[in-house]
């Protein structure tokens, strides 16, 4: 069974660049004109839900359920045919 130490070692860089990759998406929709739409707090959202997981809940899962419906009451007609990877709530 692998350590935290070989769970660090294989996977931190990769991590980490993805973590910089964040941020580098942030800063480029702080720096350009115009409102974001529903999508920037989503991941607001999103990254607060994996640094401060619900009890029980994993990271990762707490960072699925920040971005899904949980609406019960199908909608009428959909807007788009594509997934916008965040609720409009």
């Amino acid at each position: 069974m692998p350590t935290k130490k070989d769970i660090q070692d294989l996977y931190f860089m990769d991590t980490r660049y993805k973590l910089l990759d964040v941020a580098a998406y942030l800063d480029r929709v702080d720096r350009h004109e115009g409102e974001a739409d529903f999508r920037h707090p989503a991941l607001i959202k999103a990254i607060s839900a994996m640094l401060s997981p619900a009890d029980g809940q994993t990271r990762n899962q707490a960072v699925h359920l920040a971005f899904s419906d949980h609406s019960e009451e199908p909608i009428p007609t959909a807007g788009t045919q594509g997934a916008s990877g965040a609720n409009p709530e």
